[in-house]
């Protein structure tokens, strides 16, 4: 835990909220470990019991995460806004962590842009000005809706109508939040994206970690899940963020077999880019919902997703956006549905397959074993995180540890490869076996 802040407070709801301002403040950030009950209770003059009903609330409201023989630590993304910025890479150091995508391969938003207004599909095609959606006015623009509808339909998504959310995490909130209640037990993947993980913690529901495999999530492990009593499973059909997963049609019908009883949400985060064809293990329960993003295609700031569902989780997920923000900005819809059509995400599909393929050979050719089946991201299991990744820096590289991604699986980094030429694979590679295995020492004769 940080030095600089000091725990206070002589009950539960006190220290809960002590906690709270140390993340806030960014005295305490993610991932930091917490003292254990009993310190704390010694430090506080408490009884130990007032210390674990904090800990429990902080957990409930997700800001903080407890695992077995790791502690209690402040979660990856608390839902608190915080007061400080996160430190930049250094110069020097290549940021390999974030996993964003390649600025190079998005779309150039201001030729876009003007086009639109020139043509007046910014706004009615009839008047050709820049002209805003009123009230009252349905929610979805009719071009994006019909691009949406044709994709999922491609995949074997049933889509006759779909919502606009504003990205893939709004789109899976609003869908727990249709469907589940605070206590319930939702089976998420493990490793898996800390997003989800936290956003489900922040809407109080339980975590089921189920492990997947190259295809996703483990049919046994899922299972194990389901007769614990998960009502509910996020997945990542492919580009599962950090592992890379993805499903093919055999494991996308067991999962589906599986999942007949529960509420099933797909998290396509990634959509065209991933890498491989989407097979979806929704729609047997007849509750469900794909959310598919366009962040990673066409560009984050779009802060943009089409989803398709059930009409009962539809039209909840809608009314309860009409009761908040409405709507997604007409404009961001139009928006999208342009470079939807312009921008040909073959081709970046491609090259992040052709830049992720090139570090799992150069880490297997070093005796590693990643796992990166699609997606803009390589898994590498290593004996010791923290280690690999001060080596890593130290060697000008930034990657991520894998234990915010992590519930029970074994250690991990994750590298993002999105913007890692093909040439540097092997430099990359050099530097990860280096740090994973690095010379032993031996005394001076």
């Amino acid at each position: 835990m940080s030095q600089q802040y000091v725990i206070s407070g002589t009950s539960a709801e006190a220290i809960a909220a002590s906690v709270e301002a140390g993340v806030a403040a960014g005295a305490l950030v993610p991932g930091v470990r917490l003292p254990s009950v009993r310190a704390l209770a010694a430090s506080l003059d408490v009884s130990p019991t007032t210390v674990a009903s904090a800990l429990a609330e902080l957990r409930r409201r997700g800001v903080v995460v407890s695992q077995p023989r790791s502690g209690t630590r402040v979660a990856d993304r608390p839902p608190l806004r915080p007061t400080w910025s996160a430190a930049a890479v250094p110069a020097g150091v290549r940021d390999l962590a974030l996993g964003n995508p390649d600025p190079a391969l998005l779309p150039e938003m201001t030729g876009a842009v003007l086009a639109l207004a020139a043509t007046g599909l910014v706004g009615p095609p009839e008047a050709g000005t820049f002209s805003q959606r009123l009230y009252g006015e349905a929610p979805v623009e009719p071009g994006l809706a019909a691009l949406a509808r044709a994709a999922f339909a491609a995949d074997g998504v049933v889509a006759d109508r779909v919502v606009v959310v504003s990205g893939a995490l709004d789109g899976i909130e609003r869908a727990l939040a249709a469907q589940l209640s605070p206590g319930d037990l939702v089976a998420v993947e493990d490793p898996g994206w800390p997003g989800v993980l936290d956003l489900a913690r922040a809407l109080g529901l339980r975590l089921a970690p189920v492990g997947v495999d190259d295809f996703g999530m483990r049919p046994e492990a899922l299972a194990a899940a389901l007769r614990a009593g998960a009502r509910a499973a996020i997945l990542t059909p492919r580009g599962q963020n950090p592992f890379g997963a993805a499903h093919d049609k055999a494991r996308a019908a067991e999962l589906r077999e599986l999942l007949r009883d529960v509420f099933v949400v797909e998290d396509d985060h990634l959509g065209p880019v991933a890498g491989v064809p989407y097979r979806t293990a929704a729609g047997r329960s007849g509750r469900w919902a794909v959310v598919r993003s366009v962040s990673k295609w066409l560009g984050p700031d779009l802060r943009c997703a089409v989803m398709a569902g059930d009409e009962l989780t539809l039209a909840r997920v809608e009314g309860r956006q009409s009761l908040g923000p409405g709507w997604v900005s007409a404009i961001l819809q139009r928006l999208a549905a342009a470079l939807w059509e312009r921008t040909d995400a073959q081709a970046a599909a491609e090259t992040y397959a052709a830049r992720r393929t090139a570090l799992v050979a150069a880490l297997g050719a070093r005796g590693l074993a990643p796992h990166a089946r699609s997606g803009l991201n390589v898994w590498v299991p290593v004996p010791d995180e923290d280690a690999v990744v001060r080596a890593l820096w130290a060697a000008g590289y930034s990657v991520a540890a894998g234990s915010s991604f992590r519930l029970g699986s074994a250690p991990a980094v994750r590298v993002t490869t999105a913007a890692l030429d093909v040439a540097e694979a092997g430099a990359v590679a050099d530097a990860i076996a280096a740090a994973v295995n690095p010379p032993s020492r031996t005394r001076a004769a």
